[in-house]
């Protein structure tokens, strides 16, 4: 490629920009750490300058790579997942999680029902797409949440509002599986599949539920022994937190060959493994490497979502979307995460923070990516601008939002800012 007036291989760029990325990754967190600022935000600022810049750049759209979109969306999700469980210090229980339980139970269906009319009534889609698209962003988002999260292993950061914001995160995308099967369903038959409420029920809420859950408990026990209780030579005497990462892998992989939820089992062995030796250091090695690799990760693919922004995803982008963007992420969420929240034991403040960062991000397009993927929605180019225009606002409004607002919580409940 020339670029004004040099000679320039692909190769050394790609390279170049590639050592850039990992720095970024190293000093952007420390940098933003006090500014009402979010590493998301300045991704997509980059990616946008990227793309505006003299060097050619290939389509970043995921309209244009959609097997490419499910498949990397997918990597970043399940490495943030064995990240989030791995942190979350709290003992599980049904008791000590009842907001979890509550937002999963109530707020997910509430927002899953409330998206659905709203893609039906305001933005015109058909049944099956709207509820594809109220599946997809549905969920709290574990890779855009990190700053609302609770802090490292061992470290104590755990209040009701970064624990529940944590936790809700882990579960949900297993959760919302289901309704998006549905919707794949309801495609399949309008264009003359076979019946199917049987075996969605059968297979896509029973079996992949429950053996989810089973084959995470069980990849746990096992990464769980072999880290911290095998004789002779346990991995944690490694020092290598790459283990985390193995276990990620292996649970997926056996889950999805099993054909059930790899989100739940990933999320699911990172609990497991993380109760099998609660104080031990090597769970912040862990949890360190999964958040290295997360962050390069979600950096690039945020980078190639700036650079389609750049491009002109939004060029089609109407006052009908607009308002549904509004209606999606300052009434539907904050409302069905107050109604889930009635009489648990938090304060109104915690309660509002819940609440209100109900992030859309990564995971929302993996769940797009893998609806089109394996149904038949006509609508879906227009599902990919209306969801890439929800996560934009999210990440806009809840990045720049969440840095005072967390300052500001923990500043009513006397903890120590940062």
């Amino acid at each position: 490629m020339e670029v004004f007036g040099w000679e320039i291989g692909a190769y050394p760029a790609t390279m170049a920009g590639a050592g850039l990325l990992i720095a970024l990754v190293a000093w952007l967190p420390l940098s933003l750490r006090r500014l009402p600022l979010s590493l998301p935000i300045v991704c997509l600022i980059i990616g946008a300058l990227v793309y505006a810049g003299p060097l050619p750049v290939p389509d970043t759209s995921p309209l244009a790579h959609p097997y490419l979109t499910e498949r990397l969306t997918e990597f970043v999700v399940i490495v943030a997942l064995m990240g989030a469980g791995l942190k979350i210090d709290r003992r599980f229980s049904f008791r000590g999680w009842v907001a979890t339980w509550r937002l999963l139970l109530v707020t997910m269906p509430l927002s899953i029902l409330a998206i659905a009319l709203t893609g039906v009534t305001v933005l015109s889609l058909g049944g099956a797409a709207a509820l594809l698209l109220a599946a997809s962003l549905a969920p709290t988002d574990p890779v855009l949440a990190s700053d609302v999260q609770v802090g490292h292993p061992l470290e104590g950061k755990e209040d009701a509002a970064r624990f529940a914001l944590t936790s809700e995160a882990g579960l949900n995308d297993g959760f919302a599986f289901p309704f998006v099967h549905l919707a794949i369903a309801l495609s399949l038959t309008a264009t003359g599949g076979e019946p199917w409420f049987a075996r969605w029920l059968a297979l896509n809420v029973v079996w992949e539920i429950a053996a989810g859950i089973a084959c995470g408990w069980l990849v746990g026990h096992l990464f769980g022994w072999a880290t911290f209780k095998m004789p002779g030579d346990a991995l944690a005497k490694t020092g290598d937190g790459l283990v985390a990462i193995a276990a990620t892998f292996v649970s997926y992989g056996v889950s999805e060959m099993l054909h059930c939820y790899g989100f739940f089992a990933v999320f699911v062995t990172a609990l497991t493994l993380r109760n099998s030796h609660r104080d031990h250091d090597f769970q912040r090695d862990m949890h360190d490497i999964t958040e290295q690799i997360e962050r390069l990760t979600m950096m690039a693919l945020l980078l190639a979502f700036g650079a389609a922004i750049a491009a002109g995803l939004f060029a089609a982008v109407g006052w009908v979307d607009m308002l549904a963007v509004a209606l999606i992420l300052l009434i539907i969420r904050p409302l069905a995460g107050l109604v889930a929240l009635i009489g648990i034991p938090a304060t109104l403040s915690e309660k509002l923070t819940i609440a209100f960062f109900g992030i859309r991000g990564v995971g929302s397009f993996y769940y797009l990516a893998y609806g089109l993927n394996h149904g038949a929605f006509r609508e879906g180019d227009r599902l990919w601008v209306i969801l890439s225009l929800v996560a934009f606002v999210s990440i806009l409004m809840h990045g720049l939002t969440v840095t005072p607002a967390m300052r500001w919580l923990d500043r009513r409940h006397g903890r120590e800012v940062d």
